[in-house]
């Protein structure tokens, strides 16, 4: 990535993944623009409660941009004599052009935003959970923003995802062919990364179909209550733009990569990894591979591509992937650190953003996260997925902060930063096999900033994975009951 994308401007998107995702998904919604009107008509009541909500937060003198605005029927039911729709689905902003004349309306994609304007109010529903790239379509949002103006975004929740689906089943609703069931909290993480800073938060509709009286006495009473609130179909978020950061792009980048016969993976690896910083240093750690993975990088280092250095490592004696990390950490000479899987799982086309968050003052600890995404087939084995999102409740109530997925390896922390952590290792101790719990825990005790990164995650195209689910899963399990003695028990936990 060229490092003059500075503040809230981004290259096109270069992921072959991710644009064919999109493609797809334009292609639906092209295709399907006609029946859009019909299923608004059909499910009327919804859509009213959908209304009323935005006329309420959407001031009547506000220029407005509704991103994702379909046909247009919400847009037009606002009033604003300055308002503007946005959608990448041509053959709709044509049948919204026609039953409503007056307003403008926009051929653009949020992900690959060409528009250069400015708005007091930005508004979208269920736009952020058919993205194909979530960070990126919220830091185009930003762009949206004035520096005055606000965001309003509204979006199901994730509870009611069999109900929904089984309304898609029945005929009841219009399927959606892709939906990332993104909470309130991951918003927020991810609005908090894009430059945001939220200011209100809540939700409704808890009964959407018009049943006379109950539903009246559902969403205006019921609906408002603790605990039955979180029950509700719709969760929305308000934020306006925070200031912005001084960008610091004088940092120079180290990147982290563990590798054990992962020869398949290595010409990719370094075709698509990309520049960061003032230099990006890429250190690879390799664990006795006997598939010619470390005859390959060998050649890489020799070679590496313009802008780039390289170092590779023997990992020898101990091996694992939490001690490849430590070992590539001291042979790091970069003021940010950055770890990738070298499986390819992730992207690295990802790891901009990860810098990114660094760069700009978002956070001092940036992980991963592969859970807010659907997942490729065969990516995530079922009880690895099941032990994926345990693992995170757990550490959410250990380090009181929310995290969605902790063993993603995907992550980034400052060279400073990770030699405290590394100067505190034997508090919690040192049985980490990965080195994941190991870091978050560390960066916890600091109180650093911690921000999850949604990251999509990919079916390895070689090779298998170094995971044995039932050891290094009992293992993990014995450090979090260590944590929580720590953590959450012991009296000397804060000292």
């Amino acid at each position: 990535m060229n490092t003059a994308a500075r503040k809230y401007e981004l290259e096109p998107q270069s992921d072959a993944y991710l644009l064919d995702i999109r493609a797809r998904l334009r292609r639906y919604f092209e295709e399907s623009a006609a029946q859009r009107d019909g299923w608004r008509a059909r499910n009327s009541y919804y859509h009213r409660l959908i209304t009323d909500f935005f006329h309420a937060r959407v001031p009547k003198d506000a220029e407005v941009i509704e991103v994702g605005c379909s046909t247009g029927d919400l847009l037009a039911a606002l009033n604003c004599p300055k308002a503007a729709g946005m959608d990448f689905a041509a053959p709709a902003l044509g049948i919204a052009r026609a039953k409503h004349p007056r307003l403008e309306f926009i051929l653009d994609d949020i992900e690959s935003l060409s528009l250069e304007r400015q708005f007091d109010c930005v508004i979208c529903t269920d736009t952020l959970s058919s993205a194909g790239d979530v960070w990126r379509a919220a830091r185009n949002l930003r762009r949206l923003c004035r520096p005055s103006g606000k965001l309003i975004i509204t979006n199901n929740t994730y509870i009611w995802e069999p109900l929904l689906r089984l309304a898609e089943e029945l005929g009841l609703k219009a399927r959606q062919p892709l939906q990332h069931w993104l909470t309130q909290q991951d918003i927020r993480n991810l609005l908090e990364l894009s430059g945001f800073e939220v200011l209100e938060r809540g939700y409704f509709a808890l009964l959407p179909v018009n049943i006379p009286v109950l539903s009246w006495l559902a969403n205006n009473c019921l609906a408002r209550l603790p605990l039955i609130k979180n029950l509700c179909l719709v969760w929305h978020i308000t934020a306006r733009p925070a200031p912005e950061p001084d960008f610091k792009d004088d940092a120079s980048v180290s990147v982290i990569v563990p590798t054990r016969d992962e020869a398949g993976h290595i010409e990719p690896l370094m075709r698509r990894l990309p520049r960061m910083g003032r230099h990006t240093e890429v250190v690879f750690v390799d664990g006795d591979s006997t598939d010619g993975t470390y005859e390959l990088l060998e050649k890489a280092a020799r070679t590496p591509p313009e802008g780039f250095s390289c170092k590779l490592l023997k990992q020898g004696g101990r091996l694992g992937k939490a001690d490849a990390m430590r070992k590539g950490f001291a042979a790091a000479t970069g003021d940010y650190f950055l770890i990738l899987d070298s499986d390819l799982s992730v992207a690295p086309e990802d790891l901009p953003k990860f810098y990114l968050a660094m760069a700009e003052g978002r956070a001092e600890f940036v992980n991963g996260s592969r859970l807010n995404y659907p997942l490729q087939d065969q990516a995530m084995r079922y009880l690895n997925n099941i032990a994926n999102h345990a693992f995170g409740y757990i550490f959410s109530w250990l380090l009181e902060r929310h995290l969605r997925d902790t063993l993603c390896g995907t992550k980034t922390l400052s060279r400073q930063n990770y030699l405290r952590i590394a100067a505190g290792r034997e508090y919690f101790g040192d049985f980490d096999p990965f080195g994941d719990f190991d870091l978050l825990f560390g960066a916890a005790r600091l109180g650093l900033t911690i921000k999850e990164m949604p990251v999509r995650y990919r079916s390895r195209a070689y090779g298998d994975t170094k995971i044995s689910r039932f050891s290094h899963g009992w293992l993990l399990l014995k450090m979090c009951v260590v944590a929580a003695r720590k953590l959450k028990f012991s009296p000397r936990r804060n000292s």
